[in-house]
């Protein structure tokens, strides 16, 4: 008996390794109606486990903009067929054919009661995905920038009401992605048109949509302002739409971004120039679309926010130099004048920032002096 035993595990081994099936576990492990197995060329697979206790396998990721299906809920259409619905798009997918009521379909899998999965890689249940390091690299790496936004909102809202609870680790890309229509000029180097026509207009909101842009991704390590910037840049692309124009149509700069990589060896120069000398440039916006009512509204908003932002750059940054024992002044206008280029320009709004906590002696100092 022991011999026949040890034929039949030799013989199922036998059977296992020549059609590239792959143990991944106790049915047991597998209680969540969702459960991602990971595979060494990144074609992730989803694990169902539905109330009747069946599974069920597929692709991971939704055809449409790759969206996590195992995130997703399991539906009953009604007619005995259940689905795997996509969170980001609604999009549903049949557990027994892949196939989507909107014409898409995922890969499915074929799999065995003792839960084998075809695959020439290994692949491994992990819990470690769904973290906001995860998303955030996920979000560096979209190019679309309603989609960063859409991922963005959903995840501080996951984060903040609980349901993303872990931090994470994860390797971030060299430089966020960006659509491949983009004209990538020089910062300087793009033509600001004549004052008071709708295609300045048009421009004005254009630059302040690319710099948004580059906020979220650059906001990640903070989520409450990634969330802040994503809003920003949905309401600068609203309306530019309502000018009959649209993101892209004109040249853009990266000029947050090489300041970014300039300061990414040193917090306190990131606080200093990101936070405190970008985005306190901000202060004048409410004056800039005169008699443009909805555009006022927009930047309006803007505003106030990035107040906010300024004081926490500020906020954490004296911080920092207080457990450091350093002049938080001085050291200051030590990191302005190291990795800003030029001086800080004037006029500046005063109440603004006085409001964000910058009083004169941060930023006047910084101005060119007279001749």
């Amino acid at each position: 008996m022991d011999h026949f035993e040890e034929d039949l595990v030799a013989a199922l081994r036998e059977i296992v390794k020549d059609g590239n099936w792959q143990c991944v576990g106790k049915k047991c492990d597998f209680d969540s109606p969702c459960t991602k197995l990971y595979s060494e060329d990144g074609e992730h697979i989803v694990l169902v486990h539905t109330e009747d206790d069946r599974f069920w396998a597929m692709d991971s990721s939704c055809p449409q903009e790759g969206g996590p299906l195992d995130l997703g809920n399991i539906e009953d259409l009604g007619d005995g067929k259940r689905v795997l619905v996509c969170p980001w798009h609604h999009f549903d997918f049949c557990l027994e054919t892949g196939a989507s009521s909107m014409g898409l379909q995922v890969e499915r899998d074929g799999l065995q009661q003792s839960l084998f999965i075809p695959s020439t890689d290994d692949v491994e249940p992990s819990p470690s995905e769904d973290t906001l390091c995860f998303w955030a690299t996920k979000i560096l790496c979209t190019p679309d920038p309603k989609e960063k936004v859409a991922m963005t909102l959903e995840v501080q809202e996951r984060w903040n009401s609980g349901e993303i609870t872990e931090v994470g680790q994860a390797t971030p890309p060299v430089q966020p992605s960006r659509k491949e229509n983009l004209t990538v000029l020089q910062p300087g180097k793009i033509k600001r048109g004549k004052g008071g026509t709708q295609a300045s207009r048009i421009a004005f909101l254009h630059s302040l949509a690319n710099i948004e842009q580059w906020a979220i991704d650059l906001s990640w390590d903070v989520i409450a302002l990634a969330g802040d910037e994503a809003k920003h840049y949905h309401l600068l692309e609203t309306r530019i739409t309502e000018l009959d124009s649209f993101f892209g149509a004109l040249p853009v700069h990266n000029g947050l971004w090489q300041s970014a990589t300039d300061t990414s060896h040193d917090l306190l120069a990131r606080l200093a120039i990101v936070h405190m000398v970008h985005e306190a440039r901000y202060n004048p916006l409410p004056l800039r679309c005169p008699g443009v009512c909805s555009s006022v509204e927009v930047l309006e908003v803007i505003y106030r926010d990035e107040i906010t932002h300024v004081a926490a750059g500020l906020r954490w940054f004296t911080y920092i130099c207080s457990q450091e024992e350093r002049d938080c002044l001085s050291t200051f206008h030590d990191l302005v004048k190291q990795h800003f280029k030029g001086y800080l320009k004037p006029p500046f709004n005063t109440e603004g920032r006085k409001t964000a906590g910058m009083t004169e002696e941060w930023y006047v100092p910084l101005v060119k002096p007279p001749s």
